[in-house]
């Protein structure tokens, strides 16, 4: 059986960093980021990847049905048992697909949703600060903190109530970060 968590944050929260580390140190474990599945789907020029392609050249936002497809591919694919997926969900849509998908899949069990928590402040701060590209403005961060605080408390109380959300707070250096998040993750394991 395959083992699944999920890492959310907000922007610049270090969710993808956390991820990545944690993966680097333990051989059983694969990571994904969202966007770099749909990427490397594209890359595929699979007919699924295709279809991804038409949306993301016209600038349009993948279709659940595929970005779901997307994902579940990728787990299915994986050369680990164990997958952190970062980003993901970002809607109560995405949430009910994937909820969806875990109900008729018995090989896959969904262990945590990791939430890093860190103030508006310090998300603003970061992702400001590292201004890597044209979407790392004021404008854009405001409108990308928008769209992950909304749906929030209602993520929070669907996997609360299911007891699979567990909170680290993302303030601190990425090395206390990312052992608390390690040692958590090993713990279900």
């Amino acid at each position: 059986m395959k083992k699944l968590f999920l890492i959310i944050g907000a922007p610049g929260s270090g969710k993808t960093t956390d991820a990545e580390l944690i993966a680097k140190q333990n051989d059983k474990i694969t990571h994904y980021s969202t966007g770099d599945m749909l990427r490397a789907e594209v890359a595929t020029k699979s007919e699924l990847g295709l279809e991804i392609d038409r949306h993301i050249s016209k600038g349009l936002i993948v279709p659940i049905e595929v970005a779901i497809k997307t994902i579940t591919n990728a787990i299915k694919n994986a050369p680990t048992d164990i997958i952190i997926i970062d980003g993901y969900p970002r809607s109560m849509e995405q949430l009910n697909a994937l909820d969806d998908y875990l109900k008729t899949d018995s090989f896959l069990e969904l262990c945590s949703v990791i939430e890093v928590r860190v103030s508006e402040e310090t998300a603003r701060e970061r992702v400001l600060g590292r201004a890597r590209g044209a979407d790392d403005n004021t404008e854009v961060f405001d409108n990308r903190m928008k769209v992950y605080t909304e749906p929030l408390c209602d993520i929070q109380a669907f996997y609360g109530a299911k007891n699979l959300l567990h909170i680290i707070s993302g303030e601190g250096s990425i090395q206390e970060i990312v052992h608390e998040m390690g040692s958590f993750i090993n713990s279900k394991i």
